[in-house]
């Protein structure tokens, strides 16, 4: 995802692997400085995993009137209510309960480490409650949860934080950023004369030698969703943490991952999420937005959308 003429940091945070590059090599650690503040911020804002969050006591407070929220809070909330306008609600931020009751309410490595977990819900799910449940009175900083709402942001927050992270860098440092939070990328500033290059596969983590594409960006954002790297089990089923907000339960698709490049990270990690969740009519909503997009089969075959650079990798589609 590089080039030679940047520098480079990794580092884990929110469960995965964040990288940092810029292009001006002696500010590395200005910009690492900044992005540990940013990310440290939003975590405390809206992580599902720890008790002092502002999304844990919001949650713990559903059906008990409106809340004071900070100004940071109340921009990632905002967020993940635009993504789910924009949708149609296939990118809700009420699937909190759904996702705990497959036993995702821990950092991912402890859900891994748990293996087969016995089901912590009788009966059917149905659908989660819903984003029109959450009320937030941006301007004054307070939000109220209907009764029976739990929230997680994960479906915009940590590309969010990419392209906050970015932003914020680019501001005070000179030429080209990129940030990549689990493969949610943001790039800033100038970027190097041939552009980011990046590896697109199923799994950001996965050698360049595992099946995927190199593509090239220059501005804005890419994301890929995908039901193949967060998995686990629950009473001998294999789950994964995309939710259908139809069924509260996780999606099923026709897609196993599906990358999407956009003007920011969020609106392309929402694409992508919403593509997996819509499954075979993604393909003309992607072409109908105008959103470049790779979306891979099951089988490994591959469709790309809206100026997508070709691929003609093993299974790729004509």
């Amino acid at each position: 995802m590089t080039d030679d003429d940047v520098a480079r940091d990794t580092f884990d945070v929110f469960g995965t692997t964040a990288v940092l590059l810029v292009t001006a090599l002696p500010a590395i650690s200005q910009a690492r400085a900044i992005a540990d503040g940013e990310l440290a911020a939003i975590d405390l804002a809206c992580s599902r995993f720890r008790p002092d969050s502002e999304l844990s006591r919001l949650n713990a407070a559903a059906g008990r009137g409106a809340q004071q929220v900070s100004p940071l809070f109340a921009e990632l909330l905002a967020a993940a209510l635009r993504a789910a306008r924009l949708t149609g609600g296939d990118v809700d931020p009420t699937c909190g309960r759904a996702l705990a009751g497959l036993g995702y309410d821990k950092d991912f490595a402890e859900v891994q480490a748990a293996g087969d977990a016995p089901p912590r819900l009788t009966g059917p799910v149905g659908p989660v409650p819903g984003w029109r449940r959450v009320h937030l009175d941006r301007a004054a900083r307070r939000v109220r949860l209907d009764r029976g709402v739990q929230l997680d942001l994960g479906a915009t927050a940590k590309a969010w934080a990419a392209d906050r992270c970015a932003g914020q860098i680019a501001s005070k440092v000179d030429g080209g950023i990129l940030v990549s939070l689990g493969g949610d990328i943001a790039v800033a500033g100038d970027p190097p004369p041939e552009g980011w290059r990046v590896r697109v596969t199923d799994d950001h983590a996965a050698p360049a030698s595992a099946p995927g594409q190199t593509v090239t960006i220059s501005s804005g954002g890419l994301a890929t969703s995908s039901t193949t790297v967060r998995r686990w089990n629950v009473g001998g089923r294999p789950v994964h943490h995309i939710i259908d907000p139809a069924t509260g339960e996780p999606a099923r698709s026709c897609w196993r991952t599906v990358s999407v490049a956009a003007g920011s990270c969020t609106d392309a990690n929402t694409a992508s999420t919403a593509a997996i969740i819509r499954g075979p009519a993604a393909l003309d909503w992607l072409h109908d937005i105008g959103l470049p997009a790779r979306l891979v089969r099951e089988d490994g075959t591959v469709e790309t959308t809206a100026g997508w650079p070709r691929d003609d990798g093993p299974g790729a589609a004509a």
